[in-house]
């Protein structure tokens, strides 16, 4: 067997860990990619992994799985797993991408790559050791057409310089006081709030569209509701040790600001990723919410001047011709089926991947700065290269 080759037959064998909301979502991509991306390489979806035993069990008959398992140390060893998708809480991506990498295996963790800069350092250079196998972030919004299309457009100037972009990111799930506690209000795992949970797409589309890092930050975080129902019988009251909705401005070496606001507060917001790119010569505006709609604006001669809305459902834009007829719309799911397509074509071609875990460690160092620039008194902070 050649290195990093499928261990059996011609497809790679793959273990998701983790059966919950992200696992669901990489199970259904595993599931569909070979239907819409007939010319890359195979897979098998061999293993899930989850600590209750019953429960992962009958995830893994739902969503089409070889088999389940409990122990994903044991798992990883295996000569059938070829690719380990890491859906685990974020405390544990670092420990099991770790681990996968030096059993030889493919790795694609879910973002944010891990909840410490000095956990992303491991991985990084875990990943650049002779011998690994390949890697990749799963940043699900980089496959979305319309900002794939947004980028394209960017970086071909048809907006003129950059100057200044808005970011927010906004949700209402927390928004009521009496919404039960869980992994992703405690610090010891969830890292941050809704800064590393919403906050890590917004940065990452931010170096994506604009192709170069953040540079400095000013920030601030608040938690609005410090007490939430414990999940014990009793109903006792649980500490939130993370924020709820934080806001920062951005700044790159080019001397491009951004604004950016996240929140999980933000009543009547359901899943909001809005950007607004503003430059020279237009501007681009994008709501996850109509995700298949880009808002473009080219400054021309003549009084009609404004927005144009691109349905981005033609066969000639990223990604939309491996779907449906033009304006047909994607969806939120098809996100994930690209994004896994481009990770098993670039195993197979050995072509570079994005985003790297190196895009991963670039997107931690600014959380960490905005943290410590709202510990400060919202200080201005740089964000190490």
């Amino acid at each position: 067997m050649t290195e990093h080759a499928p261990a059996t037959g011609q497809a790679f064998g793959v273990a998701v860990i983790g059966y919950s909301f992200m696992g669901r979502a990489h199970s259904n991509a595993w599931r569909n990619v070979g239907a819409f991306y007939p010319d890359v390489p195979g897979v098998r979806m061999q293993t899930l992994v989850g600590r209750d035993g019953a429960a992962v069990t009958a995830a893994a008959a739902e969503l089409g799985w070889a088999d389940a398992a409990t122990d994903w140390r044991e798992v990883i060893e295996r000569d059938d797993i070829d690719i380990v998708d890491v859906c685990t809480p974020g405390h544990l991506h670092a420990e099991v991408a770790l681990a996968a990498l030096a059993a030889g295996k493919h790795v694609l963790v879910e973002k944010p790559l891990a909840n410490t800069v000095a956990d992303c350092e491991r991985l990084v250079a875990a990943a650049a050791a002779d011998g690994a196998g390949r890697v990749m972030l799963g940043h699900n919004y980089r496959r979305v057409p319309a900002l794939a299309l947004a980028r394209d457009l960017i970086a071909q100037g048809r907006i003129g310089e950059v100057r200044q972009v808005r970011l927010a990111y906004l949700q209402d799930w927390l928004a009521d006081a009496e919404a039960p506690m869980t992994w992703r209000l405690r610090k010891e795992t969830a890292g941050s709030g809704v800064l590393g949970d919403l906050g890590s797409h917004a940065v990452d589309q931010l170096h994506f569209l604009l192709g170069e890092p953040v540079s400095a930050v000013r920030g601030e975080l608040r938690t609005f509701v410090t007490e939430r129902p414990g999940e014990g019988d009793d109903g006792a009251l649980e500490q939130v040790t993370v924020d709820d909705a934080a806001w920062a401005t951005l700044h790159t070496p080019s001397g491009v600001v951004a604004s950016l606001e996240v929140s999980r507060m933000a009543t009547g917001r359901k899943n909001s990723l809005m950007i607004e790119v503003y430059g020279t010569a237009g501007s681009i505006r994008f709501d996850l919410e109509r995700l298949n709609e880009l808002e473009v604006c080219e400054v021309g001669d003549g009084p009609a001047q404004g927005s144009t809305r691109v349905l981005v459902t033609e066969a000639d834009q990223p990604y939309v011709g491996a779907w449906w007829p033009p304006g047909h719309i994607v969806g939120w799911d098809s996100t994930f089926t690209s994004q896994a397509a481009d990770f098993l074509r670039a195993i197979g071609t050995g072509a570079q991947i994005h985003p790297s875990f190196a895009d991963g460690l670039a997107v931690q160092r600014v959380l960490a700065a905005i943290e410590t620039s709202s510990a400060g008194g919202g200080i201005p902070v740089d964000v190490a290269p």
